[in-house]
């Protein structure tokens, strides 16, 4: 086994030979008469010293001043000083302590006893300095991995955007609508979603749930794909027996995202199959699949619900013209289209401003 190595510093030099005889044979010895010798010798040598054995009093440099160097230059954490003393009072060893000095051989020396704190020294920092490289390398290697799999998260979440961007884009060529629906139906989302999370924080919405909100919103109709199109391309009213198999585009929409395997994202999957599902609910339990009240609902589907209610109201269709957004304001909080809670009107009313931004943006 390869001897570690020690410096043994002071400016007797019978101590160093006396030090250098009890030490010989277990470890490679350097030696120094000062501080600034030592000091010298350590930046030189600092990779392969395991201790120090450090004389106080000493010319040039007292051994207290070359601890202040060492402890600065973080030197102190990597390799343990012991400090050579006559003095064996409570005061001296604690001034040592103060100053990071891991232990104190008094004069007269006693082999057995140099030999055993040092010992304990360098076996207490090389398992340090093992751990922590250790640690070290776990940490780079975790680093490296985090990184890795934001990179890969990153990559899946642009991958699930094209695929809803291409199924979106297959429901609104089916319901014969500009594809722009689906656009402003995320911007909506993801305005009002913003103005929840900052208003209403019992609903623990964060930055990444209102993006995967936003992002979800645009498969809100994605049941429709399974709608016979004498029902879905009717231009006029739908008889009661035709609104029954419409509002099956819910619960089809449903079971298409169960389907979905490239939704790796548990709680993506949730966002997008509860949007499917529930926005046609109403607060007051009046609306659609499984007549939901309150709070029942989802918080990611009364938010796409509002803000499919209001694009729906502003656009044009074969039944009807296009609702200014002041209108379709007060509609939505007269309960004309069905009832919302609190907390989704006064967030839209919050977010009205920039709902006009985006209506009046519509054909951009």
């Amino acid at each position: 086994m390869e001897k570690k190595t020690v410096l043994i510093t002071d400016d007797v030099e019978v101590n160093r030979v006396i030090l250098r005889e009890i030490l010989k044979d277990e470890y490679n010895l350097l030696e120094a008469g000062d501080g600034v010798e030592t000091l010298k010798i350590i930046h030189q040598n600092a990779d392969r010293i395991s201790a120090v054995l450090l004389d106080v009093i000493m010319p040039n440099m007292d051994g207290f001043a070359v601890l202040d160097t060492l402890r600065s230059e973080k030197i102190l954490d990597r390799i343990p000083v012991l400090l050579i003393s006559a003095d064996r009072s409570v005061e001296f060893e604690r001034d040592g302590y103060q100053k990071g000095a891991f232990d104190f051989i008094h004069k007269p020396f006693d082999g057995l006893i140099v030999k055993a704190r040092l010992k304990r020294a360098v076996e207490l920092y090389e398992n340090k300095n093992h751990m922590k490289e250790v640690v070290g390398r776990q940490t780079e290697l975790l680093e490296k991995q985090i990184a890795q799999l934001k990179t890969q998260e990153k990559q899946l979440r642009i991958t699930n955007n094209n695929i809803i961007d291409v199924m979106s884009s297959v429901v609104e060529f089916r319901n014969l609508e500009s594809g722009l629906h689906v656009k402003r139906i995320r911007r909506y989302s993801l305005t009002l979603a913003k103005t929840v999370m900052n208003h209403n924080p019992e609903y623990h919405l964060t930055d990444e749930k209102v993006d995967m909100i936003a992002s979800a919103a645009a498969l809100h109709d994605v049941g429709k794909i399974g709608i016979p199109d004498s029902v879905l391309l009717k231009p006029g009213k739908l008889t009661p027996e035709e609104f029954e198999v419409m509002k099956t585009h819910t619960t089809k929409g449903a079971a298409i995202i169960d389907e979905l395997e490239w939704i790796q994202d548990e709680e993506m999957h949730q966002i997008s199959y509860d949007i499917c599902m529930f926005h046609h609910e109403k607060y007051d339990g009046k609306g659609y699949p499984q007549g939901l009240k309150g709070d029942e609902i989802p918080i990611a589907a009364q938010i796409v619900s509002v803000a499919d209610c209001f694009d729906a109201l502003t656009s044009e269709r074969c039944y009807k013209p296009p609702y200014s957004p002041d209108e379709a304001y007060t509609m939505i909080e007269e309960g004309q289209c069905g009832a919302f809670s609190a907390q989704m009107l006064t967030c839209l009313t919050i977010c009205l401003p920039e709902f006009k931004q985006i209506y009046a943006s519509r054909k951009s």
